[in-house]
């Protein structure tokens, strides 16, 4: 990585934590773990949500950031095959909302943590991404999320962007509690065996997050996924289990299920940077599924 590497961080210091988009999954996870050290520790914490900081208002994120020493953004437009048709309005939470917190934490001071996506790339590889692999979006959603990490890297040097993939956790809806409940309404499933993936539970996400920012990073980009890989079919499978469901799976291609966004054939991406920072990876996903499945299920 060529980006530039920040002062260690000093400690004991307080560090006050602003969580953009804190009412989602990610988000209520990540309050919740840093809530978690502010029992313990110097650590403030203060979430905000789209009821409370519009991203896309330059001087309202300016005001919003003031007086905070690391900012997370996990606000996004998430709805991938909605912004095939809305690209503007993604691009403006994905891209212009990036860019507006990068420029205000470099203003004052902070240290900006940028939640981004596996959907940067076309899907096309056969081996994981590493860090610095090459962008190439196939989807709305992929391009402004790309848009929001160049922004980022353009404004706020101190930055971390954390690319993350096949999200789940309690607080929203998500894959497993999807199949779970098909799995007991139908007799039978048919699921994607074509597209290869690392799912990743957001406490675990929530948990790297922090541990990077508490190791004092370099500026730079980071996978933040769960290690191993497996298809949506794998997954499936492991779920259905946990729910302790036999309902007959059937392999099947993306072709039988065809949407308005392309997605990735391929979404396995490296951890050599974290590696490099001498912080941890997320354990592999099969075992941090099975001691994430009671809670997402529940």
């Amino acid at each position: 990585m060529t980006e530039t590497t920040p002062a260690p961080l000093t400690t004991p210091a307080p560090r006050r934590w602003l969580v953009v988009g804190a009412a989602g999954m990610l988000g209520t996870d990540l309050m919740a773990r840093l809530r978690d050290d502010a029992t313990s520790s110097s650590v403030e914490v203060v979430g905000v949500g789209r009821a409370d900081l519009d991203v896309t208002e330059a001087d309202a994120v300016l005001a919003a950031v003031r007086g905070f020493d690391v900012v997370v953004n996990c606000a996004a437009w998430t709805a991938v095959d909605d912004a095939e048709a809305h690209e503007g309005d993604a691009f403006r939470v994905n891209a212009t909302g990036a860019a507006n917190l990068a420029r205000a934490a470099h203003a004052t001071g902070a240290r900006l943590v940028q939640v981004s996506t596996d959907y940067v790339f076309d899907g096309a590889a056969t081996a994981p991404y590493a860090e610095d692999a090459p962008l190439a979006p196939v989807s709305a959603y992929g391009r402004t999320k790309a848009a929001g990490e160049w922004a980022v890297r353009a404004q706020a040097p101190d930055h971390l962007i954390v690319r993350t993939a096949w999200l789940y956790g309690a607080h929203g809806g998500c894959f497993p509690k999807t199949m779970a409940r098909l799995g007991a309404e139908k007799d039978r499933l048919a699921v994607v065996d074509d597209q290869v993936g690392q799912p990743t539970w957001t406490r675990d996400l929530a948990d790297l997050i922090v541990r990077l920012v508490e190791a004092g990073a370099p500026a730079g980009t980071y996978h933040g996924t769960a290690s191993g890989q497996t298809s949506w079919f794998g997954f499936t499978r492991r779920v259905l289990a946990s729910a302790g469901l036999d309902t007959p799976l059937e392999p099947t291609t993306s072709d039988a299920f065809v949407r308005p966004a392309p997605r990735p054939a391929y979404s396995v991406l490296g951890h050599d940077a974290l590696h490099a920072a001498v912080v941890a990876p997320i354990g592999d996903w099969a075992e941090r599924w099975d001691v994430a499945a009671a809670e997402v299920l529940a």
